[in-house]
């Protein structure tokens, strides 16, 4: 009896950074959320989307901020889905030009004069983007990507769908209870369906790629999955508690 009570017993942890190392033979990730398992409609990995065209007229939920999930934002809003998506941590948008603008400066002139000039370019394209729930990080963008290996979203145009509110910008989940989400701030709302970014693919490998692979967005990061034996292990393990290391720096400066 009491061992049956032990195996039933949930323990949660709350954490700012986890690790993934669950091995490469790891099964197709999708975040658990409370409640998750009850949610009655469409429960879709990235890896597994196709188009915003069967998503019509629904309401669709997307989980994750980086480049795939305001990617598949803005297809599905073109398909004539009601779309909303999380944004819950700070993120610096930019358009693809602005990167490559960056990337050619920054071989001969400092980071943080490059970075005074890409935040001025982004000013004037997007304009001041926090009142529609998109916030930017302390570090300006390459200092950031030089620090931390986080990149800026690259805008394919979900940005203006934002700004005229054809996608909604929602804040972290709470819970799911049926097809209602309900978000931390108590707003609930019903949808359809869910698209849930993971930093895995749906073989459960890293969808970014050597030597990148380690470093997801929102504190998460996997050890051992870049196929490069125990030598790729430990390199991972001092990436990951390099990026760790400068996250907690930039949110203690």
């Amino acid at each position: 009896m009491a061992h049956d009570m032990a195996k039933s017993t949930i323990v949660r942890f709350t954490a700012k950074f986890l690790v993934v190392a669950s091995g490469e033979n790891s099964a197709e990730n999708i975040p658990m959320i409370p409640g998750l398992q009850s949610f009655p409609g469409d429960v879709v990995h990235s890896s597994s989307y196709k188009s915003g065209k069967s998503y019509s007229g629904m309401n669709v939920l997307v989980i994750g901020s980086g480049n795939p999930g305001m990617e598949f934002a803005y297809d599905l809003a073109a398909y004539g889905a009601n779309t909303s998506v999380i944004i819950r941590s700070p993120i610096h948008v930019m358009t693809k030009e602005l990167i490559r603008l960056g990337m050619t400066l920054a071989r001969r002139l400092p980071l943080n004069l490059v970075d005074k000039l890409l935040v001025m370019a982004v000013n004037l394209i997007f304009g001041n983007l926090s009142r529609y729930g998109i916030r930017r990080p302390k570090m300006d963008p390459m200092i950031l990507k030089s620090k931390t290996g986080r990149s800026a979203v690259i805008d394919v145009g979900t940005v203006g769908l934002i700004k005229k509110g054809i996608i909604k910008v929602q804040g972290s989940i709470s819970k799911i209870m049926g097809d209602i989400v309900e978000f931390q701030c108590s707003k609930k709302i019903s949808f359809d369906a869910i698209n849930g970014e993971s930093m895995l693919n749906g073989n459960g490998l890293p969808i970014k790629e050597y030597p990148n692979h380690w470093k997801g967005e929102n504190g998460l990061y996997c050890a051992g999955l870049g196929r490069r034996g125990l030598a790729g292990i430990a390199a991972d393990a001092k990436n990951i508690a390099n990026g760790i290391k400068s996250v907690i720096g930039a949110m203690s400066s």
